[in-house]
């Protein structure tokens, strides 16, 4: 019996003003509310906005995974 699987792949951004890993699970679990299956993420792009030499705002765009069902 094999066990393979079948994947689909989607892309969010997450933001937040205290850090990235902020971002990425604040994405994450907006993302849980209504997509079922989620398995990995993978950060491909990382950005900030900075205001008066400050680090003002984060931002991080997620690929997402997750199994699709049968």
């Amino acid at each position: 019996m094999t066990h393979d699987n079948t994947y689909g792949v989607s892309e969010i951004v997450g933001s937040s003003t205290t850090s990235v890993d902020d971002a990425i699970r604040t994405a994450v679990a907006k993302a849980t509310e209504d997509r079922r299956h989620i398995r990995w993420f993978e950060v491909t792009q990382m950005r900030g906005h900075v205001v008066e030499g400050q680090v003002a705002h984060f931002q991080v765009m997620l690929k997402l995974g997750y199994s699709l069902e049968d």
